[in-house]
């Protein structure tokens, strides 16, 4: 039981970290797959890549929009 949540705990903050990042180095507006390559191109994890595979295929004008959509997956929201 304890690795379980000791893994979802150190989990949660390098991959915000990892999304932060690439949503702050991203031209927009980018769409679904822009938004993939460059996270691929920055060397983020496969969970973060997955995060933004996950995402709805439109044009996203900032990344305070795509930050809304993470958050709204029962994230806490990234500060960016």
């Amino acid at each position: 039981m304890t690795d379980t949540h000791a893994n979802a705990s150190l989990n949660d903050e390098p991959i915000d970290d990892e999304i932060a990042q690439v949503l702050r180095d991203l031209k927009y507006p980018a769409n679904k797959d822009g938004i993939v390559d460059a996270a691929r191109a920055a060397g983020v994890s496969n969970d973060v890549i997955a995060v933004f595979d996950g995402l709805p295929e439109q044009d996203y004008a900032s990344a305070d929009a795509v930050e809304q959509l993470l958050g709204s997956n029962g994230g806490s929201g990234i500060a960016i």
